[in-house]
């Protein structure tokens, strides 16, 4: 059976890789990358780390809408997006169908099963990945393809070489 969760997890944490090294790529170039996609690349991470919080029950490092910069991005990278992929090997069925109870940024109460929240985590990083390559093309810059299907041709072409 395929791990779904536990693919996108490893997905999330390709696409990061991908984001941040184009974007040390451009800087390289002597691009300024735009503070608008700074700032949603910094909630992408910002959300790792607290929905890392609230599955484990302990205390946010970071606030949502806190912004990096680009070295603090790999920082907060390197300090969430492996962990969720760990997470997400780890979790047996128990764990997925453990229930958490949490508030958001503005307080409000919910329950949730720790299977949704780590697709939820994915789909959420996804969206804003979209919206920084978006505001990359708007600046002027060439955004990168961070698509699902890219990596998986990347990753079948790697399962391939190696047969």
């Amino acid at each position: 059976m395929i791990n779904t969760i536990e693919k996108l997890a490893a997905y999330n944490v390709w696409a990061n890789d991908t984001l941040l090294a184009h974007l040390d790529k451009a800087v390289a170039g002597g691009a300024e990358i735009p503070a608008v996609a700074l700032r949603l690349f910094s909630h992408v991470l910002n959300a790792q780390a607290i929905w890392i919080a609230r599955l484990t029950d302990t205390q946010s490092p970071v606030k949502v809408w806190q912004e990096h910069t680009l070295e603090g991005l790999h920082q907060l990278h390197a300090q969430t997006s492996n962990r969720l992929l760990q997470m997400a090997q780890a979790a047996d069925d128990t764990e997925l169908y453990r229930t958490i109870t949490y508030t958001n940024s503005v307080g409000d109460a919910y329950v949730s099963q720790v299977s949704d929240v780590l697709t939820h985590v994915h789909v959420h990083a996804n969206y804003h990945r979209g919206q920084v390559a978006t505001r990359l093309r708007d600046n002027g810059l060439e955004p990168i393809n961070t698509d699902f299907i890219t990596y998986c041709r990347e990753l079948s072409a790697k399962e391939t070489v190696s047969l």
